[in-house]
């Protein structure tokens, strides 16, 4: 049923705990696909693993709502810090390799050469 407010039909009705756990099953899964089917470019594989971390901190964020609890909220926090660390580690390594090898190819950068 949609609820009337004063400015007119609020078209979003509450949402569930549910709702925020099948949305970030949905991103987790999406995340995992991602990276089992792409195996070529490094930096989607990069990308992937933030939505895996972005899914879990809804997850976080949810639990941390509905349970009136601020220590998800906390955690996510720390998991942002560490995914903003892994991404500038990351494309940090990949500019090298790019400059080094010219590709990003994850098959061409299996071997490693002192």
């Amino acid at each position: 049923m949609l609820k009337w407010t004063l400015s007119g039909i609020n078209p979003n009705p509450m949402l569930t705990l549910s709702d925020y756990l099948v949305l970030s099953a949905v991103l987790f899964c999406l995340s995992v696909a991602g990276i089992f089917l792409n195996r070529k470019n490094v930096i989607i594989l990069l990308m992937c693993i933030e939505l895996m971390l972005l899914a879990v901190n809804m997850n976080f964020i949810a639990f941390s709502y509905f349970r009136e609890d601020v220590t998800g909220q906390a955690f996510v926090f720390f998991i942002l810090t560490v995914a903003a660390a892994e991404s500038a580690i990351g494309l940090a390594i990949l500019v090298v390799l790019f400059r080094n090898r010219n590709t990003i190819n994850v098959e061409d950068l299996d071997t490693m050469k002192g």
